[in-house]
């Protein structure tokens, strides 16, 4: 279902407003299911001391959660207009596919990249891949760290993949834009910086929350992804 909705954002994030754009769109839809918010593999506080139990709470029950329930309201609403072949409302939709369909994207990515479990450094293959695009991780660490916490208001910084290129690249997006859907990489590692992801601990200090978040990186999940945007 994931790989249909990001086929859809880029659809739409490109506003081609074409008889074959609403009808690729419209056979991504035509075979969708009720998107859900994903179940965690862990507790709410089995991430503290770097990121505690309410913060979990509040950012998975409600903000994922909501995300989820306005995807599929947008979702029906464009359906309809599929149907009415209102091409006029299924651009003024397009915005909220993009919010929402992006939030449930990079947040079910994002609870996978997180373990209690994490930290320290990757090995293998996602090892060698960082010492060769980026020196070393520490290099790694410290560019994404940069380019996250420098991201203006709200948004993820991302380690993605090039597969055109055959590399690792690290970008940001803002708001809920999903990576792959607006920059074609495929996501491996997010960092969420949307406020709500560290306020209640970190208040405003942005880098210490992404300085702490390096403490509970799932790297075999990392890499896990890296194996399987490769094939």
């Amino acid at each position: 279902v994931d790989q249909l909705l990001n086929r859809m954002l880029r659809i739409g994030c490109q506003l081609q407003c074409t008889a074959t754009v609403s009808k690729a769109v419209g056979q991504v839809l035509s075979v969708r299911q009720k998107h859900a918010l994903p179940d965690l593999t862990y507790d709410y506080a089995a991430l503290e001391p770097h990121v505690n139990a309410e913060i979990m709470q509040l950012h998975h029950s409600k903000h994922h959660a909501t995300y989820v329930n306005n995807l599929n309201i947008t979702e029906d609403k464009y359906q309809e207009a599929l149907a009415k072949g209102d091409v006029t409302a299924q651009v003024a939709l397009q915005p909220a596919l993009r919010f929402n369909g992006g939030g449930h994207i990079n947040h079910s990515i994002f609870w996978t990249n997180l373990s209690p479990n994490g930290g320290g450094e990757p090995q293998g293959e996602l090892l060698a891949a960082i010492q060769r695009d980026f020196g070393s991780f520490q290099k790694l660490k410290e560019k994404m760290s940069a380019a996250t916490v420098a991201v203006q208001g709200s948004g993820w910084g991302w380690l993605g993949y090039d597969k055109e290129g055959g590399r690792l690249r690290v970008a940001a997006c803002a708001n809920q834009d999903p990576l792959q859907g607006t920059t074609g990489l495929i996501p491996l590692l997010g960092i969420d910086v949307w406020e709500h992801a560290y306020y209640l601990q970190y208040k405003n200090v942005r880098p210490d929350y992404v300085k702490a978040i390096w403490n509970v990186i799932n790297w075999e999940n990392v890499g896990e992804r890296l194996q399987t945007a490769k094939k």
